[in-house]
């Protein structure tokens, strides 16, 4: 399990367990879950943030 797939699972497990049922339950534990995986893609070098921001390496 890479860091990418543990930063995606402690944001769902976060987000579920900070939701309290419902439909805006699964929103929140979605929006959770995604920043996780962001996170752990950042961490792992797989997502530049600048890149995506439009700011490239060279600046």
């Amino acid at each position: 399990m890479n860091t990418s797939q543990i930063g995606l699972l402690a944001g769902l497990i976060l987000g579920a367990a900070g939701a309290v049922g419902g439909f805006s339950a699964v929103i929140i534990a979605l929006a959770v879950g995604v920043l996780g995986l962001v996170i752990g893609r950042v961490l792992d070098g797989e997502l530049d943030l600048g890149e995506l921001l439009g700011r490239g390496r060279d600046r």
